[in-house]
């Protein structure tokens, strides 16, 4: 007879688990469940392995990400849009720091690639929305501008949530993310005015 899942469990679970990633605690099958009146049989239940946890870490990584991309309030100026997008992922990624290092860990395979994906639909729709507005060339393809925003988040980001660069090096990210819009099509002047609205470092 099959084991019924409990949400409650899985949820608490997986918060035990990235409650260890921020202490830096070894996660084993037992240290998983020690002090939570939760059996080690759960984590068979729920994941099927700890395999099985860690590709819900990186899905949970991915699902606090979508959050934070939906808490974004979306204005008439893409460009401050994508801007204001990529604030919130740096937020995520500094909230975060070891749960966001585990999301791009691709030794395990994400339980729902089509959630992750749509993170970056957050950005293409933008890309999009600034095509269409004449912001950039009527040749940009939204998908390329979304990575390419994304890649300079990533990177930076990286580099100061888990890397040896300070915090400051995010300031970075405003006139990196200007010169990619400029060099596709937006006027400097309307670029770095957006970028501004929408740029709210941590």
């Amino acid at each position: 007879m099959a084991r019924s899942k409990d949400p409650a469990v899985r949820t608490l679970l997986i918060e035990r688990a990235a409650q260890m990633l921020r202490t830096r605690e070894p996660i084993t099958l037992r240290s998983l469940v020690a002090g939570t009146a939760v059996s080690t049989m759960a984590v068979y239940t729920h994941f099927g392995s700890m395999d099985g946890m860690w590709q819900a870490l990186r899905q949970e990584g991915f699902t606090r990400l979508a959050a934070r991309f939906a808490a974004v309030e979306l204005s008439a100026d893409p460009v401050r849009d994508l801007a204001a997008l990529m604030a919130a992922y740096l937020r995520n990624a500094l909230d975060h720091p070891d749960l966001y290092r585990v999301m791009f860990d691709a030794n395990f395979e994400l339980e729902d690639l089509g959630a992750a994906d749509a993170t970056l639909e957050y950005l293409v729709q933008a890309a999009d929305r600034g095509r269409q507005a004449g912001r950039f060339d009527t040749g940009v393809v939204p998908l390329d501008l979304a990575i390419q925003t994304w890649s300079i988040g990533h990177g930076l980001v990286s580099l100061v949530a888990g890397g040896p660069l300070p915090r400051e090096t995010l300031d970075h990210g405003a006139p990196m993310l200007a010169a990619l819009y400029v060099s596709l099509g937006d006027d400097p002047a309307a670029c770095r005015a957006s970028i501004e609205r929408g740029w709210a470092l941590p």
